[in-house]
């Protein structure tokens, strides 16, 4: 358990400070650094603050005597603690989002799943560490993918069929509304390779020619089962 987990308002005071002139203006948000604490924290090897800071603070980090900076390093340090013991406890996280537009209605899930996949870069090739069970992480990370727009883009440049505006934008809302637990899920796939567990699949495997069990109404080798969707 973390001795000294953050409250509402310190996270608040964390939000604040990630926007004080020392860190001018090249600090990630409070978002953005969630996100990317998740990924570092569920990968395969270790990613120390070494790695990590710079990359959430910028040009700042530089200005290490100051006592804003020197506080909102506890802070991080204390938020890395508390999303650490969470994915640990089997706790679903809720995601830190901001409003796209002052309507409050969208939310900037883009920005999360991108920052997720840039930190899950921070601790190597997650698909080569994977070795045998590279197609199980690939699945894993699908949901990342969609909301980063990555997927749609590579079927954009590939000129393979996309989804309707309808389709992709109910697989879009259940990807945002699950969220949780896909991060908790692929903390849970390299807790279980860690500890040299089998992967366990929630559902049978699709043959090649199933229908897709994302309802795209596609067979599975032509839609979320291609080979080169991730690639």
């Amino acid at each position: 358990m973390n001795p000294s987990p953050l409250s509402d308002s310190d996270l608040d005071r964390l939000e604040q400070l990630l926007e004080a002139d020392v860190f001018e203006g090249d600090a990630m948000r409070l978002d953005e650094i969630q996100a990317m604490l998740c990924a570092i924290i569920s990968g395969p090897v270790p990613v120390g603050p070494a790695v990590w800071l710079p990359e959430a603070l910028g040009k700042g980090l530089t200005s290490g005597t100051d006592p804003q900076v020197l506080e909102t390093l506890e802070l991080l340090m204390r938020f890395n603690n508390d999303l650490a013991a969470s994915l640990l406890a089997d706790e679903t996280i809720g995601p830190v989002l901001y409003p796209l537009d002052e309507s409050g209605e969208d939310y900037d899930y883009l920005a999360w799943a991108d920052t997720y996949i840039y930190g899950a870069g921070l601790g190597g090739d997650w698909f080569e560490l994977a070795g045998k069970h590279a197609e199980d992480l690939s699945e894993l990370l699908e949901p990342m993918f969609m909301l980063n727009g990555m997927l749609k883009e590579d079927a954009e440049k590939t000129g393979e069929r996309w989804f309707s505006p309808a389709e992709e934008a109910r697989l879009v809302a259940d990807i945002q509304e699950n969220l949780p637990l896909i991060v908790q899920s692929l903390y849970n796939f390299w807790r279980n390779k860690r500890a040299g567990a089998t992967v366990k699949h929630e559902a049978p495997k699709s043959g090649r020619n199933d229908p897709c069990p994302c309802g795209s109404g596609r067979k599975f080798k032509q839609c979320c089962g291609r080979p080169d969707k991730l690639n």
